[in-house]
């Protein structure tokens, strides 16, 4: 899993390690690999690598309540018992060449009984154990011409078969990825599917590229079906809830491009427009081309791997043992959304009144990052209620606090709340705007705010640029541009170029 494409990520809601273990134990292929995992004994036979002998494979059907006749129990069987020897559930002992015997012998592991008796974290790492078993198994690609493969010595050529199993097992991982990052980010999927084609074309379209090409659409199409294989094995482990792509759909769009001379070519679609196969003007459920969405386990599987390959995937909850400094510096890099959520629990189970004096000492500083502090300290005490109020107050004079513990004070209605002298206001309005760019860039509420705040003071522009503020000439220049007032616009252009000369 890439670090590099993704070394930040939004924080991310995980449910509780009890929740996900029992989800992990409901996950179809996991539940059947621990009731292979107990049938285990003197009697199973297995040969090279741990595999059930195919006559076993009937039997072990039946134990998981298949249909004993059918291959494809004998497959799901077969899956479900390589889970099992993966994750340690299953203990086999090998034949060994050369010693007479032709079969192998396999037991209960030892790892069997953290099933019952383990901790969630247990059930967990036995769970992720598994995921790595099955991303392997669906990193491989349909194998129909592995014959055509083989070489005059009997091995496997690959350049024959195009499969480089680290660049497979790469575009499977960046593929969850780019799925974690649209499930997690603000305005994203969040707990809703997302449509095949759209995932498809993460990977495929390049990023700026106008209207696809067909040469793209085709990749996208390919891509497509390929998540379709692949979804379609994952989906028993737990990691996510999958609609495959309507196959009845699929061979109409092939007779419809045989019918056009093979002229169509885009059975992949437009994924800007949330369209899949066909062309993407048409009006066709966008389901038809398949659905995907993590699970919770699924959002906790692929953040663990994220995690082991060094991306910064952080959750929610895991700045509560921290102090305020701690909780600020991230929170100021979240969403108003992932930072409420992350404030709220910093706050639970603390004494509000010290938690508050505590937030504010953090949210001092005249580095660049301590405007957001300040925003997100804000934010915080609205959640702290009015057990901050003591704390509130002891910072009234103070320079960079007392603005905000102000605005705090009045909106609660609360008496004697003294005046702020000009130089504060002019400094918390710097203050002010600094925190909205940094939060969210120059947005279309932004201008907005430049207005009111600038709007009751005469000669604003004339006073503003002498504010002892590190980011006054960058909060100027960006009123210059923004102001929605053509003449104050004018105005902040040029207090910002007496800000810069102003300073070394």
């Amino acid at each position: 899993m890439s670090a590099e494409s993704h070394p930040t990520l939004p924080p991310v809601r995980l449910h509780s390690d009890a929740e996900l273990a029992r989800d992990a134990l409901g996950a179809p292929l996991f539940a059947r690999a621990v009731r292979l995992a107990r049938w285990a004994g003197p009697d199973t036979r297995v040969g090279i690598g741990g595999e059930l002998v195919a006559a076993q494979l009937p039997e072990a059907a039946a134990v998981l309540g298949l249909d004993a006749a059918d291959a494809e129990s004998a497959g799901h069987a077969s899956r479900a018992w390589r889970v099992a020897v993966d994750t340690g559930l299953v203990d086999v002992t090998e034949p060994e060449e050369g010693d007479g015997e032709q079969f192998g012998t396999a037991a209960p592991g030892e790892d069997l009984a953290l099933v019952t008796r383990g901790a969630p974290g247990d059930v967990l790492d036995l769970w992720l154990a598994a995921l790595d078993t099955v991303l392997a198994d669906a990193a491989v690609p349909d194998l129909d011409g592995l014959v055509d493969a083989l070489d005059a010595g009997g091995e496997i050529d690959f350049d024959r078969l195009d499969w480089n199993p680290g660049r497979e097992a790469d575009f499977l991982d960046e593929v969850l990825a780019n799925l974690y990052l649209l499930t997690v980010s603000e305005g994203g999927a969040a707990d809703g599917p997302v449509p095949l084609p759209v995932l498809a074309a993460s990977m495929v379209v390049p990023d700026g590229m106008g209207d696809p090409t067909d040469a793209v659409l085709e990749q996208v199409s390919d891509a497509m079906m390929r998540l379709d294989d692949q979804f379609r094995q994952l989906e028993p482990i737990g990691l996510v809830e999958f609609r495959p792509v309507d196959q009845e759909l699929m061979a109409e769009a092939a007779d419809e491009e045989a019918t056009a001379g093979g002229s169509a070519g885009r059975d992949g679609g437009d994924a800007r427009d949330g369209r899949g196969a066909g062309d993407a003007r048409d009006d066709e459920d966008v389901s038809r081309y398949g659905m995907v969405r993590l699970t919770p386990l699924g959002l906790y599987g692929v953040r663990a791997r994220m995690l082991e390959a060094g991306v910064d995937a952080p959750a929610v909850g895991e700045l509560a043992g921290k102090g305020a400094d701690a909780l600020l510096d991230a929170v100021a890099l979240y969403s108003e959304g992932a930072a409420q959520a992350e404030i709220e629990q910093w706050l639970a189970g603390r004494e509000l009144p010290a938690a508050a004096a505590e937030l504010l000492a953090a949210a001092r500083g005249d580095d660049e990052g301590g405007p957001l502090r300040r925003l997100r300290c804000q934010q915080a005490l609205v959640s702290a209620g009015p057990e901050a109020e003591p704390a509130v107050r002891s910072v009234l004079d103070d320079p960079e606090l007392g603005g905000l513990a102000r605005v705090w004070l009045a909106e609660r209605g609360l008496r004697d709340v003294p005046a702020p002298d000009p130089e504060m206001v002019f400094w918390l309005t710097v203050d002010t705007i600094a925190a909205q760019l940094a939060a969210d860039g120059e947005t279309q509420g932004l201008p907005l705010l430049m207005e009111t705040l600038t709007a009751h003071h005469a000669g604003f522009f004339d006073q503003v640029w002498r504010v002892e503020h590190p980011a006054t000439a960058h909060v100027l220049e960006a009123m210059g541009r923004m102001h929605p007032d053509r003449k104050a616009a004018k105005e902040a252009r040029k207090a910002a170029f007496k800000a810069r000369s102003r300073r070394p």
